[in-house]
């Protein structure tokens, strides 16, 4: 199946540009890069979202630890490792 799309003089002039330039063999090579890396930043948000699904279920489910607690241990973990240097 063919796809057509009237992607505006400014996306056609910049496509043709980097075909001239010899980054791309084609225009269609270049909307190809586009729709994975459309696809690879699809995959990477549905995967935060699964993140922060399960710490907002681990934070109503009181499995969380209190922010002083984590502050204190990343603060002297940063201290210890500027002493360190």
């Amino acid at each position: 199946m063919m796809i057509s799309a009237d992607l505006g003089k400014q996306l056609e002039t910049y496509i043709s540009k980097l075909v001239e330039s010899g980054r791309y063999n084609s225009k269609s090579e270049v909307l190809r890069e586009g729709v994975r890396l459309v696809q690879d930043r699809e995959a990477r948000l549905s995967a935060l979202d699964t993140v922060i699904e399960r710490a907002l279920a681990d934070s109503d489910a009181d499995r969380g630890k209190p922010v002083d607690e984590v502050f204190d241990r990343l603060a002297a973990k940063y201290r210890a490792m500027a002493e360190g240097e």
